[in-house]
């Protein structure tokens, strides 16, 4: 098993590269900045629809910040699964319905599959090209790492004292934790599917198959495991996300994180923007902007997640990734292994 801690800066690098390189033999694109053409062409268009895995409340306060920075254009949210989201995109596609100008995922395998199907626009905003390291966002700018975020651990502190709570994988197979656990499905999130992936190559199958023993509840976001324990509906969430664990902490309510001593799975969400997009203006200025540091501070402070655009400051107190052990993201092997995975585990949680 490997357990290797990584920095912030070293933490995509081997992932990001392995999944650019199939296309390395590209030119790398001249960096677009935001004129007052594109924000005039933008306006002209109105609207932009943004399909995304971010939790609802967070996408909403994108949305409703870029609304107010350039009045005259309405984003269009549409939130599911990071799974679903694909799903949904090649269902479009196929029948030739284009509706979506940017999307943002959970699941960094689907920038692959994107890209092999040659749906992506090129766009690399000026301020990525300025300040981002080069493993962070394709080289044409078919996709930028828009956010970082971990697949905890956590517990209901109301349920159990701080002594007795799980602090690793390992403690999750305790009988006295049956029936008392929730987790999300990887058929469903980009999240999970990341996690599971993750999961199996360091702990293996066989981990897995245990931990169905133990009568886990199963719901479908990752952002429902975090819900389910601060409403008290179970003791301790078996995946999910630290961001809303975090979130939920800071609003009061009686939850914890746990970073398992084995590793914490890292999840990264790209965004990209559509060849087919019908609002291609409003598709490149939501992209840049979603990329500038004025939303990535967003993202930070109210999203609770981590950015990769290195002038962003983290709120004071806050974990920082290089404080955890991670595990090491890797989209090229979920898009080899993911149908593989949502079939075994369907099979082993009988769900």
């Amino acid at each position: 098993m490997t357990q290797i801690r990584f920095s912030r800066r070293d933490l995509l690098k081997a992932s990001t590269v392995v999944a650019a390189g199939a296309f390395s033999t590209r030119v790398r694109a001249a960096a677009e900045p935001i004129t007052p053409a594109l924000v005039d062409a933008a306006k002209k268009e109105g609207k932009v629809a943004f399909y995304t895995a971010m939790d609802l409340p967070i996408a909403e306060k994108f949305g409703k910040t870029f609304e107010a920075k350039y009045p005259g254009i309405t984003v269009r949210v549409e939130r599911s699964g990071a799974e679903r989201v694909f799903q949904r995109i090649a269902q479009e596609m196929e029948s030739r319905i284009y509706a979506c100008d940017v999307v943002n995922t959970a699941d960094g395998a689907h920038m692959i599959v994107w890209t092999r199907n040659a749906w992506l626009a090129p766009h690399l905003p000026e301020e990525v090209a300025q300040h981002y390291p080069a493993q962070y966002y394709d080289p044409d700018g078919l996709w930028l790492t828009t956010r970082v975020w971990l697949s905890s651990l956590g517990y209901n502190t109301d349920l159990v004292k701080a002594q007795d709570a799980p602090r690793s994988f390992a403690d999750l197979l305790d009988p006295k934790w049956m029936g008392k656990m929730v987790k999300g499905h990887p058929a469903y999130s980009g999240t999970i599917m990341t996690g599971t992936f993750q999961i199996v190559r360091e702990l293996g199958w066989g981990y897995l198959e245990k931990l169905a023993k133990q009568k886990v509840m199963q719901v479908q976001s990752s952002t429902d495991p975090p819900k389910k324990l601060a409403l008290g509906e179970r003791a301790v969430m078996a995946d999910g996300n630290d961001y809303n664990l975090i979130q939920l902490k800071e609003a009061g309510q009686p939850v914890e994180v746990v970073y398992p001593a084995e590793g914490t799975p890292v999840v990264v969400g790209p965004s990209a923007v559509f060849k087919s997009a019908p609002n291609p203006n409003a598709a490149r200025l939501f992209q840049s902007w979603l990329h500038s540091l004025e939303a990535q501070q967003l993202l930070v402070d109210f999203a609770r997640q981590h950015s990769v655009h290195p002038l962003v400051k983290e709120k004071p107190g806050a974990r920082k990734l290089d404080e955890i052990k991670l595990w090491k993201d890797d989209p090229a092997g979920v898009e080899k292994t993911g149908e593989e995975i949502k079939a075994r585990y369907a099979q082993i949680f009988k769900v």
